[in-house]
């Protein structure tokens, strides 16, 4: 097949998860040379039995040639890469990043690579490791980009290029706007999903022993509480990372949350049918707003 898209390649990738594996698929079917970068033999052997990747290696050196290389890499690993990632990037490649904080990503690697694009595609599953790339993860899904005042527009063109080429719809904003917006929208709902689990968890605990609750609750639980605390059961490294990255805005919107769960409290206690389902009502009008 002919490539097609409008950046050159071929496409380096570190790291190939959820996104970096999924990224992968997209583009081999479009037509690029992927190479990738991996941390572990056995992940490279895997990724080589998936066919995520032309060529894979836990060498730095396979990025050598890259137009373009995505750094699909966790937080902590982002924000302090190892120096040999960083030695091993061609100097004139344009290089992004999938991280979902972006402050202190940005922050961090315009020091490190003059061509740094500092993006995220707003897509996921519970899934991760080298099993979890998909085809199409990113199709209709917004890919945000934030860059800095000093940011290469040409660059800039080159990531969105990219993102279009996998059909996300493509967006630019500050980073600390980005991380505040996340951090409602992202990052709460793990630890809210978490604490919902916990909840149930040691609610059904608390009974008298001999109880039947805790099983109970285990065995009642459908779809309702499947989707509530789907992300809250996820990847509990991914999730404490998202929280120590942007503790900051987390913590405000923690704080917003307690105060709209202290407020169906207080509609609950006082009987007041009427003013809970004008607030349920409500929420039944925003949520299209938010999907």
């Amino acid at each position: 097949m002919a490539r097609t898209g409008g950046f050159a390649g071929p496409v380096g990738l570190v790291g190939l998860g959820l996104i970096g594996g999924s990224l992968a698929l997209d583009l081999q079917r479009q037509g690029h040379q992927v190479h990738a970068l991996v941390h572990r033999p056995g992940t490279a052997e895997r990724a080589r039995q998936r066919r995520l990747a032309q060529t894979v290696d836990t060498d730095a050196s396979v990025l050598a040639g890259c137009r373009l290389v995505v750094l699909a890499l966790p937080l902590d690993r982002l924000l302090e890469p190892p120096a040999e990632l960083v030695a091993a990037l061609p100097a004139r490649a344009v290089v992004t990043d999938v991280g979902s904080v972006k402050a202190p990503v940005l922050e961090r690697w315009r020091r490190l690579h003059p061509r740094f694009v500092a993006s995220h595609p707003m897509a996921g599953t519970a899934d991760a490791g080298v099993e979890a790339g998909r085809p199409d993860l990113f199709r209709g899904r917004p890919w945000v980009a934030t860059p800095a005042v000093d940011t290469e527009p040409a660059a800039l063109a080159e990531v969105r290029a990219l993102a279009e080429t996998v059909g996300a719809c493509w967006l630019t904003c500050d980073a600390e706007a980005h991380d505040r917006a996340v951090a409602l929208i992202s990052h709460l709902p793990v630890l809210v999903s978490a604490a919902l689990l916990l909840a149930a968890e040691r609610g059904a605990a608390a009974e008298a022993p001999g109880s039947d609750l805790p099983q109970l609750v285990r065995v009642l639980a459908s779809s309702g509480f499947a989707d509530t605390t789907r992300v809250g059961g996820g990847n509990p490294e991914l999730g404490t990372l998202m929280a120590r990255c942007n503790r900051q805005a987390v913590a405000k919107a923690l704080s917003g949350y307690r105060a709209c769960l202290e407020d169906l409290e207080q509609l609950l206690l006082a009987a007041d049918w009427d003013g809970l389902e004008a607030e349920l009502g409500r929420c039944h009008r925003l949520r299209p707003e938010f999907l």
